[in-house]
Protein backbone atom coordinates (compact mmCIF):
# COMPACT_ATOMS: atom_id res chain seq x y z
CA UNK A 1 0.00 0.00 0.00
CA UNK A 2 3.11 2.55 0.50
CA UNK A 3 3.50 1.94 -2.90
CA UNK A 4 2.57 4.78 -5.58
CA UNK A 5 3.16 4.29 -8.94
CA UNK A 6 4.99 7.74 -10.67
CA UNK A 7 1.13 8.43 -12.50
CA UNK A 8 -0.75 8.66 -9.24
CA UNK A 9 2.47 10.67 -7.58
CA UNK A 10 1.80 13.45 -10.39
CA UNK A 11 -1.04 13.32 -9.57
CA UNK A 12 -1.58 14.25 -6.26
CA UNK A 13 1.21 16.81 -6.85
CA UNK A 14 -0.88 18.21 -9.61
CA UNK A 15 -4.05 18.53 -7.54
CA UNK A 16 -2.22 20.40 -4.85
CA UNK A 17 -0.47 22.53 -7.10
CA UNK A 18 -3.40 23.60 -9.03
CA UNK A 19 -5.24 24.06 -5.54
CA UNK A 20 -2.20 26.45 -4.69
CA UNK A 21 -2.95 28.25 -7.88
CA UNK A 22 -6.21 28.86 -7.32
CA UNK A 23 -5.84 30.01 -3.65
CA UNK A 24 -2.94 32.43 -4.67
CA UNK A 25 -5.17 35.20 -5.86
CA UNK A 26 -6.75 35.28 -2.86
CA UNK A 27 -3.28 36.80 -1.27
CA UNK A 28 -2.59 39.19 -4.10
CA UNK A 29 -3.39 43.09 -3.76
CA UNK A 30 -5.73 43.77 -6.58
CA UNK A 31 -2.77 45.26 -9.14
CA UNK A 32 -0.95 42.50 -8.94
CA UNK A 33 -3.88 40.10 -9.50
CA UNK A 34 -4.50 41.97 -12.64
CA UNK A 35 -1.26 41.71 -14.20
CA UNK A 36 -1.40 38.01 -13.75
CA UNK A 37 -0.86 36.02 -17.05
CA UNK A 38 -4.68 35.24 -18.76
CA UNK A 39 -4.13 31.49 -18.36
CA UNK A 40 -3.76 31.56 -14.69
CA UNK A 41 -6.80 31.87 -12.43
CA UNK A 42 -7.83 35.13 -11.05
CA UNK A 43 -10.78 34.68 -9.60
CA UNK A 44 -11.20 35.38 -5.49
CA UNK A 45 -12.93 34.28 -2.67
CA UNK A 46 -16.36 36.59 -2.42
CA UNK A 47 -17.08 37.93 0.81
CA UNK A 48 -21.00 37.90 2.41
CA UNK A 49 -23.07 40.63 3.73
CA UNK A 50 -22.17 39.73 7.14
CA UNK A 51 -18.43 40.07 6.40
CA UNK A 52 -18.19 42.91 3.59
CA UNK A 53 -21.28 44.56 4.48
CA UNK A 54 -23.88 45.83 2.04
CA UNK A 55 -27.54 46.26 2.35
CA UNK A 56 -30.57 44.29 3.05
CA UNK A 57 -34.04 44.69 1.72
CA UNK A 58 -37.54 42.61 2.41
CA UNK A 59 -39.92 43.43 -0.24
CA UNK A 60 -43.85 42.68 0.13
CA UNK A 61 -46.00 42.00 -3.24
CA UNK A 62 -49.71 43.95 -2.58
CA UNK A 63 -52.26 41.83 -2.69
CA UNK A 64 -54.65 44.10 -3.87
CA UNK A 65 -52.41 44.61 -6.82
CA UNK A 66 -52.50 40.70 -7.99
CA UNK A 67 -55.96 40.61 -7.66
CA UNK A 68 -56.75 43.57 -9.67
CA UNK A 69 -54.32 42.20 -12.08
CA UNK A 70 -56.47 38.99 -12.18
CA UNK A 71 -59.80 41.11 -12.67
CA UNK A 72 -58.53 43.72 -15.27
CA UNK A 73 -56.95 40.82 -17.48
CA UNK A 74 -60.66 38.56 -17.13
CA UNK A 75 -62.60 42.07 -18.38
CA UNK A 76 -60.40 42.05 -21.37
CA UNK A 77 -60.26 38.54 -22.16
CA UNK A 78 -64.23 38.21 -21.17
CA UNK A 79 -65.11 41.07 -24.07
CA UNK A 80 -63.25 39.78 -26.42
CA UNK A 81 -64.22 36.31 -26.46
CA UNK A 82 -68.02 37.77 -26.39
CA UNK A 83 -67.50 39.61 -29.43
CA UNK A 84 -65.71 36.52 -31.14
CA UNK A 85 -68.62 34.29 -30.12
CA UNK A 86 -69.64 31.93 -32.76
CA UNK A 87 -73.03 32.95 -34.12
CA UNK A 88 -71.46 36.53 -34.11
CA UNK A 89 -71.04 39.23 -31.26
CA UNK A 90 -73.22 38.69 -28.05
CA UNK A 91 -74.94 41.62 -27.09
CA UNK A 92 -73.69 42.97 -23.63
CA UNK A 93 -73.87 46.48 -21.31
CA UNK A 94 -72.10 47.46 -18.34
CA UNK A 95 -68.86 45.18 -19.06
CA UNK A 96 -66.64 46.19 -16.29
CA UNK A 97 -65.28 45.22 -12.22
CA UNK A 98 -67.72 46.03 -9.69
CA UNK A 99 -67.30 45.21 -5.75
CA UNK A 100 -64.18 42.40 -6.53
CA UNK A 101 -65.82 40.79 -9.50
CA UNK A 102 -66.37 41.30 -13.30
CA UNK A 103 -70.06 41.74 -13.92
CA UNK A 104 -71.46 42.20 -17.38
CA UNK A 105 -75.00 42.48 -18.31
CA UNK A 106 -76.39 39.77 -21.33
CA UNK A 107 -78.66 42.37 -23.62
CA UNK A 108 -80.36 39.01 -25.67
CA UNK A 109 -81.63 36.27 -23.02
CA UNK A 110 -81.49 33.67 -25.93
CA UNK A 111 -77.80 33.46 -25.83
CA UNK A 112 -77.43 33.77 -21.70
CA UNK A 113 -76.14 29.93 -21.93
CA UNK A 114 -73.33 30.58 -24.64
CA UNK A 115 -72.23 33.83 -22.31
CA UNK A 116 -72.10 31.17 -19.30
CA UNK A 117 -70.65 28.39 -21.28
CA UNK A 118 -67.77 30.90 -22.20
CA UNK A 119 -66.93 32.34 -18.85
CA UNK A 120 -66.75 29.22 -17.71
CA UNK A 121 -63.97 28.04 -19.84
CA UNK A 122 -61.97 31.41 -18.79
CA UNK A 123 -62.21 30.30 -15.55
CA UNK A 124 -60.56 27.28 -15.73
CA UNK A 125 -59.35 25.04 -13.02
CA UNK A 126 -56.34 26.54 -11.13
CA UNK A 127 -54.52 23.00 -12.24
CA UNK A 128 -54.18 20.00 -13.82
CA UNK A 129 -55.39 17.76 -10.81
CA UNK A 130 -57.23 20.44 -9.26
CA UNK A 131 -61.39 20.65 -10.07
CA UNK A 132 -61.11 24.30 -8.36
CA UNK A 133 -61.50 27.26 -11.03
CA UNK A 134 -59.75 30.35 -11.12
CA UNK A 135 -62.96 32.32 -11.06
CA UNK A 136 -66.51 31.41 -9.70
CA UNK A 137 -68.79 32.08 -12.53
CA UNK A 138 -72.70 32.76 -11.20
CA UNK A 139 -75.95 34.63 -13.03
CA UNK A 140 -78.01 36.78 -10.88
CA UNK A 141 -81.01 39.21 -11.78
CA UNK A 142 -81.59 36.81 -14.80
CA UNK A 143 -79.34 38.63 -17.14
CA UNK A 144 -76.03 39.80 -15.60
CA UNK A 145 -72.82 37.59 -15.30
CA UNK A 146 -70.59 37.90 -12.28
CA UNK A 147 -67.20 36.91 -12.31
CA UNK A 148 -65.35 36.33 -8.92
CA UNK A 149 -62.03 35.35 -8.65
CA UNK A 150 -61.45 32.51 -5.76
CA UNK A 151 -58.78 31.84 -3.18
CA UNK A 152 -57.31 29.25 -4.56
CA UNK A 153 -56.88 30.83 -7.79
CA UNK A 154 -55.30 34.01 -6.05
CA UNK A 155 -53.35 31.87 -4.34
CA UNK A 156 -51.71 30.41 -7.45
CA UNK A 157 -51.16 33.64 -8.96
CA UNK A 158 -49.46 34.56 -6.13
CA UNK A 159 -46.90 32.20 -6.13
CA UNK A 160 -46.72 32.54 -9.79
CA UNK A 161 -46.09 36.02 -9.67
CA UNK A 162 -43.67 35.82 -6.44
CA UNK A 163 -41.99 32.75 -8.54
CA UNK A 164 -41.00 35.92 -11.54
CA UNK A 165 -40.93 38.94 -9.58
CA UNK A 166 -37.69 36.61 -8.00
CA UNK A 167 -35.81 35.47 -11.52
CA UNK A 168 -36.98 39.53 -12.37
CA UNK A 169 -35.33 41.17 -9.49
CA UNK A 170 -31.92 38.25 -9.98
CA UNK A 171 -31.62 39.63 -13.47
CA UNK A 172 -31.89 43.45 -12.39
CA UNK A 173 -29.23 43.12 -9.36
CA UNK A 174 -26.97 40.76 -11.42
CA UNK A 175 -27.40 43.64 -13.90
CA UNK A 176 -25.63 46.41 -11.80
CA UNK A 177 -22.52 44.32 -11.37
CA UNK A 178 -23.03 43.17 -8.05
CA UNK A 179 -21.38 39.93 -7.21
CA UNK A 180 -23.35 36.86 -5.00
CA UNK A 181 -26.59 38.66 -3.74
CA UNK A 182 -29.16 36.45 -1.90
CA UNK A 183 -32.91 36.79 -3.09
CA UNK A 184 -35.19 34.08 -1.84
CA UNK A 185 -38.18 34.07 -1.12
CA UNK A 186 -40.13 34.79 2.79
CA UNK A 187 -43.63 33.60 3.00
CA UNK A 188 -46.22 33.79 0.46
CA UNK A 189 -45.79 37.21 -0.79
CA UNK A 190 -42.63 38.75 0.63
CA UNK A 191 -38.82 38.40 -0.94
CA UNK A 192 -35.31 39.05 0.95
CA UNK A 193 -32.52 40.74 -1.22
CA UNK A 194 -29.11 40.92 0.42
CA UNK A 195 -26.28 42.59 -1.60
CA UNK A 196 -22.65 42.38 -0.64
CA UNK A 197 -20.82 45.24 -0.81
CA UNK A 198 -23.37 47.57 -2.52
CA UNK A 199 -22.38 51.05 -1.75
CA UNK A 200 -26.03 52.79 -3.10
CA UNK A 201 -28.87 51.15 -1.09
CA UNK A 202 -30.97 54.32 -2.44
CA UNK A 203 -30.07 52.72 -6.06
CA UNK A 204 -30.82 49.40 -5.10
CA UNK A 205 -34.44 49.86 -3.83
CA UNK A 206 -35.57 52.56 -6.72
CA UNK A 207 -34.34 49.65 -9.49
CA UNK A 208 -36.12 47.04 -7.86
CA UNK A 209 -39.23 49.11 -6.51
CA UNK A 210 -40.50 49.74 -9.95
CA UNK A 211 -42.30 47.42 -12.19
CA UNK A 212 -41.49 48.19 -15.50
CA UNK A 213 -44.59 47.15 -16.95
CA UNK A 214 -44.00 48.57 -20.55
CA UNK A 215 -47.41 48.81 -23.09
CA UNK A 216 -48.01 50.65 -26.11
CA UNK A 217 -51.62 51.26 -26.23
CA UNK A 218 -53.27 53.63 -29.37
CA UNK A 219 -54.42 56.89 -27.51
CA UNK A 220 -58.10 57.62 -27.73
CA UNK A 221 -58.68 60.80 -29.90
CA UNK A 222 -62.52 60.96 -29.56
CA UNK A 223 -62.66 60.89 -25.74
CA UNK A 224 -64.03 64.19 -24.33
CA UNK A 225 -61.11 66.52 -23.04
CA UNK A 226 -63.33 67.50 -19.92
CA UNK A 227 -64.43 64.16 -18.77
CA UNK A 228 -60.46 63.24 -18.97
CA UNK A 229 -59.90 65.60 -17.03
CA UNK A 230 -62.27 64.77 -14.15
CA UNK A 231 -60.97 60.91 -15.01
CA UNK A 232 -63.32 59.80 -16.72
CA UNK A 233 -63.15 57.67 -20.25
CA UNK A 234 -65.28 56.49 -22.88
CA UNK A 235 -66.01 52.45 -22.49
CA UNK A 236 -62.88 50.01 -23.55
CA UNK A 237 -60.28 53.50 -22.49
CA UNK A 238 -58.86 54.65 -19.38
CA UNK A 239 -57.08 57.60 -18.33
CA UNK A 240 -53.74 57.82 -17.50
CA UNK A 241 -51.17 60.62 -16.43
CA UNK A 242 -48.55 61.41 -18.50
CA UNK A 243 -44.67 63.15 -18.25
CA UNK A 244 -46.30 66.73 -18.91
CA UNK A 245 -47.93 66.58 -16.20
CA UNK A 246 -51.64 66.34 -17.46
CA UNK A 247 -53.64 63.22 -18.56
CA UNK A 248 -53.82 61.13 -21.60
CA UNK A 249 -56.94 58.85 -22.95
CA UNK A 250 -55.65 55.28 -24.46
CA UNK A 251 -57.89 52.28 -25.35
CA UNK A 252 -57.65 49.69 -22.49
CA UNK A 253 -56.25 46.71 -25.28
CA UNK A 254 -51.97 46.91 -25.36
CA UNK A 255 -50.70 47.00 -29.25
CA UNK A 256 -47.87 45.02 -27.81
CA UNK A 257 -46.49 44.71 -24.00
CA UNK A 258 -42.77 44.69 -22.61
CA UNK A 259 -43.06 40.84 -22.35
CA UNK A 260 -42.15 40.30 -26.24
CA UNK A 261 -39.34 43.11 -26.12
CA UNK A 262 -36.19 41.39 -26.27
CA UNK A 263 -33.54 43.77 -26.18
CA UNK A 264 -33.20 47.46 -25.13
CA UNK A 265 -30.34 49.51 -25.07
CA UNK A 266 -29.56 53.36 -24.14
CA UNK A 267 -28.06 55.37 -27.47
CA UNK A 268 -28.52 58.78 -28.77
CA UNK A 269 -30.37 60.50 -31.30
CA UNK A 270 -29.85 64.14 -32.38
CA UNK A 271 -27.51 64.47 -29.29
CA UNK A 272 -30.24 63.30 -27.11
CA UNK A 273 -30.32 60.02 -24.56
CA UNK A 274 -33.02 57.69 -26.09
CA UNK A 275 -33.62 53.93 -25.09
CA UNK A 276 -33.47 52.04 -28.71
CA UNK A 277 -35.79 48.44 -28.12
CA UNK A 278 -36.83 45.80 -30.16
CA UNK A 279 -39.49 42.92 -30.37
CA UNK A 280 -39.29 39.31 -30.68
CA UNK A 281 -41.05 38.03 -34.14
CA UNK A 282 -44.35 37.84 -32.86
CA UNK A 283 -44.20 41.48 -31.00
CA UNK A 284 -42.90 42.93 -34.36
CA UNK A 285 -45.77 41.72 -36.31
CA UNK A 286 -48.12 42.92 -33.77
CA UNK A 287 -46.39 46.11 -33.52
CA UNK A 288 -45.96 46.64 -37.72
CA UNK A 289 -49.72 45.63 -38.43
CA UNK A 290 -51.21 47.78 -35.22
CA UNK A 291 -48.90 50.86 -36.84
CA UNK A 292 -49.90 50.06 -40.27
CA UNK A 293 -53.71 50.11 -39.62
CA UNK A 294 -53.22 53.46 -37.63
CA UNK A 295 -51.21 55.49 -39.70
CA UNK A 296 -51.27 59.40 -38.85
CA UNK A 297 -53.13 58.08 -35.46
CA UNK A 298 -51.03 58.69 -31.99
CA UNK A 299 -49.98 56.08 -29.59
CA UNK A 300 -48.95 56.16 -26.48
CA UNK A 301 -45.68 54.53 -24.83
CA UNK A 302 -46.34 53.84 -21.04
CA UNK A 303 -44.38 52.66 -18.33
CA UNK A 304 -45.72 51.58 -15.09
CA UNK A 305 -48.80 53.62 -15.93
CA UNK A 306 -47.60 56.22 -16.92
CA UNK A 307 -47.67 57.93 -20.86
CA UNK A 308 -43.57 58.79 -21.10
CA UNK A 309 -44.49 60.05 -24.89
CA UNK A 310 -47.26 59.98 -27.46
CA UNK A 311 -45.85 60.06 -30.69
CA UNK A 312 -47.89 60.07 -34.31
CA UNK A 313 -47.35 57.20 -36.40
CA UNK A 314 -46.17 58.76 -39.38
CA UNK A 315 -45.65 55.59 -41.81
CA UNK A 316 -45.53 51.73 -40.71
CA UNK A 317 -42.96 50.56 -38.31
CA UNK A 318 -42.37 47.48 -39.32
CA UNK A 319 -38.64 46.24 -38.44
CA UNK A 320 -40.07 45.26 -34.53
CA UNK A 321 -37.82 47.93 -33.17
CA UNK A 322 -38.37 51.56 -32.77
CA UNK A 323 -36.89 54.03 -29.98
CA UNK A 324 -38.72 55.66 -26.90
CA UNK A 325 -37.75 59.50 -25.78
CA UNK A 326 -38.96 61.14 -22.79
CA UNK A 327 -36.05 63.96 -21.50
CA UNK A 328 -33.92 61.36 -20.43
CA UNK A 329 -30.59 61.77 -18.86
CA UNK A 330 -27.68 59.23 -19.38
CA UNK A 331 -28.21 57.80 -16.40
CA UNK A 332 -31.83 57.68 -16.00
CA UNK A 333 -32.02 56.09 -20.07
CA UNK A 334 -29.42 53.32 -18.82
CA UNK A 335 -31.68 52.18 -15.92
CA UNK A 336 -34.70 52.17 -18.15
CA UNK A 337 -32.91 49.67 -20.71
CA UNK A 338 -31.68 47.67 -17.71
CA UNK A 339 -35.33 47.56 -16.53
CA UNK A 340 -36.90 46.62 -19.88
CA UNK A 341 -34.35 43.99 -20.80
CA UNK A 342 -34.87 42.49 -17.20
CA UNK A 343 -38.37 42.45 -17.65
CA UNK A 344 -41.65 43.71 -15.83
CA UNK A 345 -42.04 43.19 -12.43
CA UNK A 346 -45.71 41.06 -12.33
CA UNK A 347 -46.66 43.08 -9.26
CA UNK A 348 -45.69 46.37 -7.51
CA UNK A 349 -43.20 45.48 -4.73
CA UNK A 350 -43.10 47.99 -1.50
CA UNK A 351 -39.89 48.17 1.51
CA UNK A 352 -41.07 46.87 4.28
CA UNK A 353 -37.79 46.59 5.97
CA UNK A 354 -33.80 47.84 5.26
CA UNK A 355 -30.98 47.29 7.07
CA UNK A 356 -27.35 48.38 6.16
CA UNK A 357 -24.15 46.40 6.97
CA UNK A 358 -21.44 49.23 7.21
CA UNK A 359 -18.05 47.82 5.97
CA UNK A 360 -16.69 48.26 9.69
CA UNK A 361 -18.48 45.85 11.02
CA UNK A 362 -18.25 43.61 8.67
CA UNK A 363 -14.37 43.96 9.51
CA UNK A 364 -14.86 42.95 12.97
CA UNK A 365 -16.04 39.62 11.75
CA UNK A 366 -13.40 38.99 9.46
CA UNK A 367 -10.94 40.28 12.14
CA UNK A 368 -12.67 37.50 14.53
CA UNK A 369 -13.32 35.00 12.13
CA UNK A 370 -9.36 34.67 11.31
CA UNK A 371 -8.55 34.76 15.30
CA UNK A 372 -11.33 32.12 15.47
CA UNK A 373 -9.52 29.80 12.49
CA UNK A 374 -5.88 30.82 13.19
CA UNK A 375 -6.45 29.88 16.89
CA UNK A 376 -8.40 26.40 16.16
CA UNK A 377 -5.29 25.70 13.71
CA UNK A 378 -2.43 26.42 16.39
CA UNK A 379 -4.15 24.26 19.29
CA UNK A 380 -5.05 21.67 17.19
CA UNK A 381 -1.26 21.80 15.35
CA UNK A 382 -0.07 21.40 19.03
CA UNK A 383 -2.19 19.18 20.31
CA UNK A 384 -0.91 16.75 17.23
CA UNK A 385 2.36 17.38 17.58
CA UNK A 386 2.43 16.75 21.11
CA UNK A 387 0.94 13.44 20.76
CA UNK A 388 2.08 11.73 17.77
CA UNK A 389 5.23 13.57 17.37
CA UNK A 390 6.74 13.17 13.65
CA UNK A 391 3.13 12.02 12.34
CA UNK A 392 1.70 14.47 14.23
CA UNK A 393 3.87 16.96 11.81
CA UNK A 394 2.38 15.26 8.71
CA UNK A 395 -1.07 15.70 10.22
CA UNK A 396 -0.64 19.24 10.77
CA UNK A 397 0.88 19.89 6.91
CA UNK A 398 -2.22 18.09 5.64
CA UNK A 399 -4.71 20.46 7.67
CA UNK A 400 -2.81 23.54 5.97
CA UNK A 401 -3.08 21.79 2.88
CA UNK A 402 -6.50 21.13 3.13
CA UNK A 403 -6.68 24.78 4.44
CA UNK A 404 -5.65 25.87 0.95
CA UNK A 405 -7.65 23.51 -0.95
CA UNK A 406 -10.65 24.86 0.69
CA UNK A 407 -10.09 28.38 -0.24
CA UNK A 408 -8.68 26.78 -3.95
CA UNK A 409 -12.42 25.16 -4.46
CA UNK A 410 -14.47 27.97 -3.28
CA UNK A 411 -12.91 31.03 -5.26
CA UNK A 412 -12.92 28.47 -8.57
CA UNK A 413 -16.61 28.24 -8.00
CA UNK A 414 -17.42 31.82 -7.35
CA UNK A 415 -18.55 31.12 -3.91
CA UNK A 416 -19.61 33.05 -0.20
CA UNK A 417 -17.50 33.49 2.68
CA UNK A 418 -20.13 34.12 5.39
CA UNK A 419 -19.78 34.09 9.56
CA UNK A 420 -21.48 30.38 9.09
CA UNK A 421 -19.12 29.86 6.26
CA UNK A 422 -16.18 30.24 8.98
CA UNK A 423 -18.13 28.49 11.50
CA UNK A 424 -18.02 25.26 8.80
CA UNK A 425 -14.36 25.81 8.00
CA UNK A 426 -13.67 25.53 11.77
CA UNK A 427 -15.94 22.35 11.91
CA UNK A 428 -13.38 21.24 8.62
CA UNK A 429 -10.28 21.86 11.12
CA UNK A 430 -11.89 19.07 13.07
CA UNK A 431 -12.86 16.84 10.93
CA UNK A 432 -9.39 16.96 9.08
CA UNK A 433 -7.54 15.93 11.77
CA UNK A 434 -10.21 13.00 13.18
CA UNK A 435 -9.12 10.90 10.48
CA UNK A 436 -5.63 11.43 10.71
CA UNK A 437 -6.25 10.51 14.59
CA UNK A 438 -7.85 7.16 13.51
CA UNK A 439 -4.79 6.49 10.88
CA UNK A 440 -1.90 7.06 14.00
CA UNK A 441 -4.00 5.48 16.57
CA UNK A 442 -4.64 2.20 14.45
CA UNK A 443 -0.95 2.05 13.62
CA UNK A 444 -0.18 2.50 17.40
CA UNK A 445 -2.29 -0.60 17.85
CA UNK A 446 -0.41 -2.69 15.37
CA UNK A 447 2.94 -1.62 16.22
CA UNK A 448 1.68 -2.96 20.16
CA UNK A 449 0.87 -6.33 18.51
CA UNK A 450 4.70 -6.70 16.98
CA UNK A 451 4.01 -6.12 13.67
CA UNK A 452 6.82 -4.56 11.37
CA UNK A 453 7.08 -1.04 10.59
CA UNK A 454 5.75 -1.03 6.79
CA UNK A 455 3.35 -3.59 7.72
CA UNK A 456 1.54 -1.65 10.97
CA UNK A 457 1.82 1.64 8.79
CA UNK A 458 -0.24 -0.28 5.45
CA UNK A 459 -2.33 -1.80 7.96
CA UNK A 460 -3.74 1.29 9.79
CA UNK A 461 -4.25 3.33 6.36
CA UNK A 462 -6.03 0.53 5.20
CA UNK A 463 -8.27 -0.06 8.31
CA UNK A 464 -8.85 3.29 9.41
CA UNK A 465 -9.58 4.85 6.16
CA UNK A 466 -12.74 2.70 5.95
CA UNK A 467 -14.19 3.88 9.54
CA UNK A 468 -12.86 7.62 7.95
CA UNK A 469 -14.94 6.70 4.59
CA UNK A 470 -18.34 6.11 6.32
CA UNK A 471 -17.84 8.63 9.27
CA UNK A 472 -17.52 11.54 6.17
CA UNK A 473 -20.02 9.95 4.06
CA UNK A 474 -22.61 10.62 6.35
CA UNK A 475 -21.38 13.87 7.61
CA UNK A 476 -21.64 14.99 3.52
CA UNK A 477 -25.26 13.64 3.56
CA UNK A 478 -26.24 15.96 6.17
CA UNK A 479 -24.55 19.10 4.57
CA UNK A 480 -26.37 18.09 1.54
CA UNK A 481 -29.44 18.24 3.53
CA UNK A 482 -28.67 21.40 4.67
CA UNK A 483 -27.96 23.15 1.81
CA UNK A 484 -30.99 21.21 -0.07
CA UNK A 485 -33.78 22.72 2.92
CA UNK A 486 -31.60 25.46 4.32
CA UNK A 487 -31.21 29.32 2.71
CA UNK A 488 -28.64 32.14 2.95
CA UNK A 489 -26.11 31.24 5.44
CA UNK A 490 -27.35 27.91 6.22
CA UNK A 491 -26.29 26.79 2.77
CA UNK A 492 -23.10 28.92 3.23
CA UNK A 493 -22.34 26.68 5.91
CA UNK A 494 -23.58 23.32 4.09
CA UNK A 495 -21.03 24.34 1.30
CA UNK A 496 -17.51 24.63 3.02
CA UNK A 497 -18.44 22.27 5.61
CA UNK A 498 -19.19 19.38 2.58
CA UNK A 499 -15.68 20.96 0.52
CA UNK A 500 -13.90 20.94 3.46
CA UNK A 501 -15.00 16.97 4.11
CA UNK A 502 -14.62 15.93 0.56
CA UNK A 503 -10.77 17.95 0.68
CA UNK A 504 -9.63 16.85 4.19
CA UNK A 505 -10.15 12.96 3.19
CA UNK A 506 -7.46 13.70 0.30
CA UNK A 507 -5.12 15.45 2.45
CA UNK A 508 -5.70 13.36 5.55
CA UNK A 509 -5.73 9.75 3.67
CA UNK A 510 -4.03 9.92 0.18
CA UNK A 511 -1.48 13.15 0.90
CA UNK A 512 -0.15 12.15 4.34
CA UNK A 513 0.07 8.52 3.11
CA UNK A 514 2.35 9.59 0.08
CA UNK A 515 4.82 11.29 2.72
CA UNK A 516 4.47 8.72 5.30
CA UNK A 517 5.92 6.36 2.05
CA UNK A 518 8.17 8.77 0.72
CA UNK A 519 9.91 8.85 4.38
CA UNK A 520 9.77 5.30 4.94
CA UNK A 521 11.80 4.91 1.86
CA UNK A 522 13.87 7.42 2.52
CA UNK A 523 15.10 6.87 6.68
CA UNK A 524 14.15 2.86 6.51
CA UNK A 525 13.69 3.73 10.57
CA UNK A 526 14.53 0.68 12.88
CA UNK A 527 11.89 1.83 15.09
CA UNK A 528 8.78 3.95 14.91
CA UNK A 529 7.56 6.29 17.76
CA UNK A 530 4.24 7.31 17.43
Amino acid sequence: MLDFPRWQVWGILGVLVLGFLFALPNFLPAPVRDALPPFLPRGTLNLGLDLRGGSHILLEAEAGDIRRQRLEVMEETLRAELRQAEGGPIPVADLGIVGGAVVVTIRDPARLDQAVEIARTLARPVGALSAQRSFEVEVVDGNRLRLTPTEAGLATATDQAMRQAVEVIRRRVDELGTREPTIIRQGANRIVVQVPGLQDPEQLKALIGKTARLEFKLVDTEADPALAAQGRAPPGSEVLPNAEGGVTVVKRRAIVTGDQLVDAQPSFQDGLPVVSFRFDAAGGRRFGRATQENVGKPFAIILDGRVISAPRINEPILGGSGIIQGNFTTESANELAILLRSGRLPVELKVIEERTVGPDLGADSIRAGAIASLLSVVLVAAFMIATYGRFGVYSVVALLLNAMLVLAVMSALGATLTLPGIAGFVLTVGAAVDANVLINERIREELRRGRRIVTAIETGYEQARRAIVDANVTNVIAALLLFWFGSGPVKGFAVVLTIGIITSVFTAVTVTRLIVARWVRAARPAALVI
